[in-house]
């Protein structure tokens, strides 16, 4: 009998329970997890009792130990390739494992070696046969003599006959790229090319034997002789006190024994594992996935709805309604669709003038110029800015451990996405930007920073929004630098891409061709300027002192435009020149002071010092004659007053000079650190990209070039890197990658825009996995649709305002809410659009909702983000400006300290982004609409609005309640039961004590309280 491995059958299976469930999102494996242990250790227990008893059986070994060893091209070669092909060859690669080549083998895959020589037990390709757990599925497993002869080869050293054409006759070498790794791991921080102390570089061969001061690092064939070795063996490298310093930890025994291995086989640029030319060619099958193919071209359907269909998207729609029997729901009352529109792409009330001329207006284009007007608002670009910002994982602090450091200039990033909505600016280049701003156009040389090189610029803070931890020290070693990148390409997948890129990091995908090569090919684009072996820190420090822009100490430019960099300036220039007038009126004060308080001293000495020594202290120390420098070693001590020993003589002096001092610290205060831009650019020169096996980089895999996922490599469209312009350092890496990107037929990046367009206004995806257009994702519910939208999206010059005018002026979206008993059995879920769903105010939107129907919205744009205050009882508050509140959009961004109110209403917390925001019905909610006191506050402004608009009586007050908060007049009955519940509440304030102290007349309360109710109900908070 032969132990079976239960706890990796276990592993493997709870990750397909885990995938199969919901995407792998939020399932809870630990009890199956447990129950499997259990029964792997009763397992374990019963056979170890069954060996106990029977050791000879246990142990025994087949009689032909002694035999001949096996062959590798005779006897272990047939079997790989009869048995393992179909999985392990050069076309499929499963797990990055070819076992059709003694390269392939002796390389290993992403779980690492297949083979460690003389040790079968530890050999994952004899593990994986002898647990009958290779081949897969329903494939009959090796034979016991199959088994047996791939034993006793590796038991053998697993050697590979010089005929078989490997690379190496021994898989016990170490291979260039391991050592280069471990070099570029531990020691190139201070030996690289950046940084040569010692004038030693140890990031290349040549480097390496040729030295630095004190001779050649190497000698091949001899370790014993190697400088580096023995600097290592005596702990002197890399040195014990600059380890916190430099991010880096000493060499571990296994990684000396293999550097030391390497050296004694001669230290040679070639070994196994390097061998990483052939690639693992996306299969057909994998290419003919739906949103693998570029948006297909679909013909409109023929009206199926005649008088409903109003442009295409209705055909569409019409089509599959009528496939199922289904007529649409009717049109919207028009105040209904205003405010839709309004929200939708404002974020905003209509405003009460606002509803009474669209409502009076009779011309039939009143809707679509209601449209354009709101696309022309400057509130579009707060709006669907803060959809993007979701996507980026918009931050103003770092956030990824227990401290919450600001980051000072995140804030253009997010004026920059603001600006770029409002002028529609083309998606292809709005992505262009963000991916690779620095490498459009040569900033460092430019004669003026322009609009467009500053927007460039700060348009790469979408790579800059991950937490990142690594501004100290003791966070910023190369796993924490990793960790940065890999939530940067998972907001690029789930973002732009519409891909779970993060999970091929540690492992080729469980469902989308997807490989470990694949991800780090992508690392390896992002190299130039993410290279955890060539790393800048995110920040200085949190306080306002300048930045050292020559030494590049963080990742901040000085690229700012001139007119802020000249107001700044000009701002230190008059706070210096204010704190030197202070200071010389000070010193104006003094002086006679400072001189009435020497002749005082000078009055106690002889008469005859007295004229010399005062000359002797009137006489700079370096023209003094002799008998002046004996006087002044004497008497300068005693005679000498300064500043701080004149306010311990003088009490009036001692009051101004401290009240100076506030003065000027107030004014230091003030001061603000020199503007810079938070961008990510390419340095140049990068470090190579090794695949990590299982995402652990200290088992670094062959190295490989920057690329694009096999399976979207297009032959037409090949992914070629230039440098960007003539003599450029920057490497053009991710130029090339974003142009790649926003090729006009890209499978993906069109489809996943319209896609996300269309969820903010149909309140779903045609694809409703937002993030996941691969297997595992849903499918489109109408692909004919997708694909026009996507193609009809280049065509219109990826405008997203176009977009928008095409969804919004469609019959579709004009539909009322109102669901039909046929519609409501047929089309539950309305996945065919018979209806337009209802949806709740997001976070955001209800505080600028609230603000703005309080009259107390201050719309100034842009600029640094708005402070909120933690109180001693929990609650986050937002503080308020002197016009009022500004939009959730400038308010501050903390990850870990959110506003209260705006956490309550499910503002999501970066990490690192959120594709879509949740919608949960909690008690919070309500109690912070009754009970907050900011709420309180604005229902009291809105109360005030009405009574300024208002003629009078209770009948006019309500009525400007219900057209303020919701956009419509009262009915009848609304009207009358508001004017009783004021007549009432106003009766019930009269004898009642006065709020908080303040005496408030009844009716101001009443009214306060109508309007707190108000804000308080469905039809306010939900969208129709």
């Amino acid at each position: 009998m032969k132990p079976i491995c239960h706890t990796r059958q276990l592993c493997q299976g709870t990750r397909a329970g885990q995938s199969a469930a919901a995407g792998g999102r939020g399932v809870s494996v630990w009890p199956v997890v447990r129950a499997g242990l259990a029964a792997a250790l009763a397992h374990w227990a019963l056979w170890s009792s069954l060996a106990a008893e029977e050791p000879a059986a246990a142990d025994a070994r087949p009689a032909n130990d002694a035999a001949a060893e096996p062959s590798y091209e005779a006897d272990v070669r047939p079997i790989l390739a009869s048995r393992c092909l179909e999985c392990h060859g050069a076309e499929q690669r499963k797990a990055e494992l070819d076992l059709s080549t003694p390269e392939g083998l002796l390389q290993g895959g992403e779980s690492g070696a297949a083979v460690e020589p003389g040790k079968p037990d530890e050999s994952l390709l004899y593990e994986m046969v002898h647990e009958e757990l290779m081949p897969a599925g329903d494939s009959e497993p090796l034979s016991e003599a199959e088994v047996e002869t791939i034993r006793r080869w590796i038991a053998a050293g697993a050697r590979i006959d010089s005929s078989a054409g490997g690379a190496a006759a021994e898989t016990g070498a170490a291979g260039w790229h391991e050592i280069q790794a471990l070099m570029l791991l531990r020691c190139t921080v201070c030996h690289g090319p950046r940084q040569q102390e010692g004038g030693l570089d140890l990031s290349s061969l040549p480097s390496m034997l040729a030295g630095g001061d004190s001779g050649p690092a190497l000698v091949p064939g001899k370790p014993d002789k190697s400088l580096l070795l023995e600097r290592i063996h005596a702990g002197a490298m890399p040195p014990r006190g600059r380890l916190i310093e430099a991010s880096v930890k000493p060499m571990a025994p296994a990684e000396i024994e293999k550097l030391t291995r390497w050296i004694r086989d001669g230290a040679v640029e070639q070994g196994p594992g390097d061998a990483s030319g052939l690639e693992a060619p996306a299969s057909d099958g994998d290419r003919q996935f739906w949103s693998f193919q570029p948006p297909r071209p679909a013909d409109v359907p023929a009206a199926g709805q005649p008088g409903w269909v109003r442009n295409p998207v209705d055909a569409f729609i019409a089509a599959r309604l009528d496939e199922r029997g289904l007529a649409p729901s009717a049109e919207a009352p028009r105040e209904v669709l205003l405010r839709r529109a309004c929200f939708d792409l404002t974020g905003l009330p209509p405003q009460p003038e606002e509803v009474e001329t669209f409502l009076s207006d009779a011309d039939p284009a009143a809707y679509e110029k209601l449209i354009d007007r709101l696309l022309a608002s400057q509130q579009y670009g707060e709006r669907w800015g803060r959809h993007w910002l979701d996507l980026a994982g918009y931050a103003d602090s770092e956030g990824k451990r227990e401290q919450d450091l600001p980051r000072r200039f995140a804030w253009r990033y997010r004026d920059y996405v603001i600006r770029s909505f409002n002028i529609d600016k083309p998606y292809d280049w709005f992505l262009l930007e963000q991916l690779a701003g620095d490498e459009l156009a040569d900033y460092e040389q430019a004669a003026e920073i322009t609009q467009e090189i500053y927007d460039n610029l700060v348009a790469t803070g979408f790579l800059r929004m991950a937490p990142d931890s690594t501004w100290a020290n003791i966070t910023g070693f190369v796993p924490d630098r990793l960790e940065v990148v890999a939530d940067e390409l998972d907001v690029l997948g789930s973002a732009v891409m519409g891909l779970s890129i993060k999970c091929a990091r540690c492992h080729s995908h469980k469902f989308d061709p997807l490989s470990q090569r694949d991800y780090y090919r992508l690392v390896a684009v992002f190299k130039g300027a993410y290279d955890e072996h060539d790393w800048l820190k995110p920040q200085i420090s949190t306080l306002k002192a300048p930045v050292s822009f020559d030494t590049q100490p963080a990742r901040l430019l000085p690229y700012v435009l001139p007119a802020e960099r000249e107001a700044w300036l000009a701002r230190e220039r008059g706070l210096d020149d204010e704190i030197a007038r202070l200071r010389q009126e000070l010193q104006r004060q003094a002086e006679p002071l400072i001189k009435e308080h020497v002749e005082k001293r000078l009055a106690e000495l002889p008469e005859v010092l007295r004229d010399d020594l005062r000359k002797t202290l009137e006489t700079p120390a370096e023209k003094r004659s002799t008998v002046q420098t004996y006087l002044a070693g004497k008497f300068e001590s005693s005679l000498r007053i300064d500043q701080q020993q004149l306010s311990e003589l003088d009490q009036g002096f001692k009051e101004q000079s401290e009240a100076t001092a506030r003065r000027i610290d107030e004014l230091t205060a003030l001061r603000q650190p020199e503007p810079a831009i938070r961008a990510l650019w390419d340095r140049g020169d990068p470090t190579p990209a090794f695949v990590y096996r299982r995402g652990d980089y200290l088992n670094p895999g062959p190295a490989v070039e920057p690329g694009v996922p096999a399976v979207l490599a297009d032959s037409d469209a090949p992914f070629e890197v230039q440098p960007p312009w003539p003599g450029a350092k920057q490497t053009g890496r991710r130029l090339a990658f974003a142009r790649w990107l926003t090729r006009p037929n890209h499978p993906l990046t069109a489809r996943v825009m319209v896609n996300r367009i269309w969820k903010h206004h149909f309140g779903e995806g045609l694809v409703r996995t937002l993030d996941n257009f691969g297997k595992a994702g849903e499918r489109p519910t109408h692909p004919e649709l997708l694909d026009w939208l996507a193609i009809e999206f280049v065509r219109k010059g990826w405008s997203v305002k176009a977009m928008h005018r095409l969804m919004m002026t469609s019959s579709t979206y004009r539909q009322s809410s109102t669901a039909s008993e046929q519609q409501r059995e047929i089309d539950p879920d309305n996945r065919l659009l018979s209806r337009m769903p209802m949806r709740r105010m997001e976070a955001e939107v209800l505080l600028d909702t609230l603000a703005s129907v309080a009259g107390r919205l201050d719309h100034t744009p842009y600029g640094p983000p708005d402070p909120v205050s933690a109180r001693a009882d929990g609650l986050v508050t937002i503080d308020a400006g002197p016009r009022g509140w500004r939009r959730g959009i400038y308010v501050q961004q903390w990850r870990k300290q959110l506003p209260t109110l705006l956490e309550a209403f499910d503002l999501p917390q970066m990490n690192p982004n959120c594709v879509e925001r949740s919608e949960s019905i909690v008690a919070p909610q309500a109690l912070h609409l009754l009970n907050d006191s900011l709420v309180r506050e604005l229902a009291g402004h809105f109360a005030q609005r009405v009574r300024q608009r208002a003629t009078g009586d209770w009948a006019s007050q309500v009525e400007q309640v219900y057209l303020i908060a919701l956009g419509r007049m009262p009915t009848g009955d609304e009207r009358q039961l508001g004017a009783e519940t004021l007549a009432r509440l106003t009766e019930a304030w009269q004898n009642a004590a006065p709020a908080d102290g303040v005496d408030v007349p009844a009716e101001q309360r009443a009214l306060t309280s109508f309007c707190h109710t108000v804000i308080n109900t469905a039809e306010f908070l939900y969208i129709d």
